[in-house]
């Protein structure tokens, strides 16, 4: 499951942000809401939260429109090397079933905004996308992205294009001079209106082995992705978690007791966490507040009073007095200021 603040490699929201920009928009614009730099993009080092990317990528459908393809596209600029480590213990696995199997115990560590999963059925071996946690203005481009990641991803591990049985996606087809795109990445024709994403091949395929196995190589590449997912996951500590439990119920934010019950700890223990992690129960619900705010306002374009109830304030007033300590000024002028931009 994709947990929208798991830290991830900034690469992926740097791959987006150059898409953006070579179809037209500005930094600015492919950043906007994300609480996004592009210092960050540039330092190969720098940490992200998936949501973050995921604002990302809803500046681009909103601003190119959502065309047909346009995660196809995204989705072919995922090759091996943008994985890191996660990729390095892909390639050195010894079987395409293996590195599958990989990919899904450190999946933290890869791009997916999709629930991805997998299923041996009639003879193939089906990996299914499932939009569950995504807002459905952009529910196309991230699987059309997923699904064309992992087209790609394969066909770097086993330096040929895998050769797919069957492609199928729940949202409508392309326009008939739309469809060469998604031939030439997937090999076919998709299914399109289909009842589930999926990408399927021969179940054979599944245990042939892979180039560049190397057992050795292997054993090292797991054992550096399980120190880097144990240290992003401790950068999230408690504060990770407090956010988790706060974004699950915005609209009625638990109280800092109601977290440390959750938690299995004293509210003394809590605040002594969050603490000593430089941080504070009413510091962590002002960043989200803040962040998701400024989202749905420019972003989003939503109405200030919708805005306020989302983020579970009872009086818009309040909202709009909390957004005037964050920014300066109130959501309506904030929103004003920013540049105009294309509904998609």
């Amino acid at each position: 499951m994709v947990h929208w603040n798991t830290p991830r490699s900034a690469m992926g929201a740097l791959l987006m942000a150059e898409l953006g920009r070579e179809n037209g928009l500005t930094t600015h614009a492919c950043l906007r809401g994300s609480g996004l730099t592009q210092a960050q993009l540039s330092d190969p080092s720098a940490v992200v939260y998936a949501s973050d990317e995921l604002a990302v990528v809803a500046n681009l459908v909103r601003e190119l429109g959502d065309p047909p393809g346009l995660g196809v596209t995204a989705g072919t600029r995922f090759r091996l090397t943008s994985y890191g480590l996660w990729g390095f213990a892909l390639v050195s696995s010894p079987t395409l079933r293996s590195a599958i199997r990989v990919g899904f115990q450190f999946g933290e560590l890869s791009f997916s905004l999709s629930e991805t999963s997998a299923r041996s059925m009639n003879g193939e071996f089906q990996l299914l996308l499932e939009p569950l946690a995504i807002p459905p203005q952009l529910r196309r481009f991230t699987i059309e992205r997923d699904a064309a990641g992992i087209q790609t991803l394969h066909r770097d591990l086993l330096a040929t294009p895998t050769a797919l049985t069957r492609v199928s996606f729940t949202f409508p087809a392309p326009a008939a001079d739309e469809i060469s795109l998604y031939e030439e990445v997937f090999g076919m024709r998709p299914e399109f209106d289909a009842e589930e994403n999926v990408l399927a091949f021969d179940e054979r395929l599944a245990d042939a082995p892979l180039p560049q196995a190397n057992e050795q190589t292997a054993a090292i590449a797991l054992e550096h992705c399980r120190d880097l997912l144990d240290r992003r996951r401790a950068r999230t500590g408690t504060a990770g978690q407090v956010r988790d439990l706060l974004l699950e119920r915005l609209n009625e934010p638990p109280d800092a007791a109601a977290i440390a019950d959750s938690l299995h700890m004293s509210e003394r223990t809590l605040r002594h966490h969050l603490a000593q992690e430089g941080t504070s129960y009413r510091a962590l619900l002002d960043e989200i507040r803040e962040r998701l705010a400024e989202e749905m306002l420019v972003a989003q374009g939503l109405p200030v009073a919708e805005i306020a109830h989302r983020l579970g304030y009872v009086e818009v007033s309040s909202f709009s007095q909390a957004f005037r300590r964050w920014k300066g000024m109130g959501p309506r002028a904030f929103r004003q200021l920013q540049p105009a931009t294309v509904n998609a």
